[in-house]
């Protein structure tokens, strides 16, 4: 398998493990990394699973947790395009652990029987850019955003005394 594990970044190389730091879990399903290949997919990891992306759109999420309901691929895609998607994968539904009935993101069960087949046929539609699966994810904010918004981190205003202990 070939895929990044980690956004492109030209001053790094890629799985380096020294400049890696803590070793990744493997990748659940490799196979959909392999299948989405010429599209020079990148994964991060996300809430215990691997989110797979295609330049800057997420697009599946590889999830493989003993014990959960929702293992399997989950499509990238909006409630406009549930049933159509659901006429090629009739195994797709919502994911239990979101809280919801009914959600964006979709699931390719990984105990259905055509898994495998499935998950392929997401892959051959995202190389085929089909506009129903992938997301633009949100802007992060950066922590020294967070930091300044919170009271407790901001700087002291000039001519107010801190609350800090003086050493001796």
């Amino acid at each position: 398998m070939l895929a990044m594990s980690h956004r492109p970044n030209p001053g790094r190389r890629p799985n380096d493990p020294l400049l890696d730091g803590k070793q990744r879990k493997k990748v659940p399903y490799e196979f959909v990394l392999d299948a989405l290949q010429e599209s020079a997919p990148w994964t991060r990891p996300m809430f215990g699973c691997t989110a797979v992306y295609v330049g800057d759109k997420i697009v599946l999420v590889l999830r493989e947790k003993p014990g959960s309901r929702d293992k399997g691929v989950w499509l990238a895609t909006t409630l406009e395009h549930h049933d159509s998607l659901r006429r090629e994968f009739p195994n797709m539904r919502s994911i239990a652990v979101l809280g919801k009935d009914v959600t964006g993101w979709q699931l390719l069960p990984a105990d259905a029987s055509d898994f495998e087949e499935s998950a392929m046929h997401a892959c051959e539609l995202v190389l085929a850019r089909d506009s129903r699966l992938g997301k633009i994810p949100k802007a992060r904010k950066t922590p020294s955003v967070k930091r300044a918004a919170n009271p407790k981190h901001r700087a002291p205003e000039p001519g107010r005394p801190t609350k800090r202990k003086q050493r001796k």
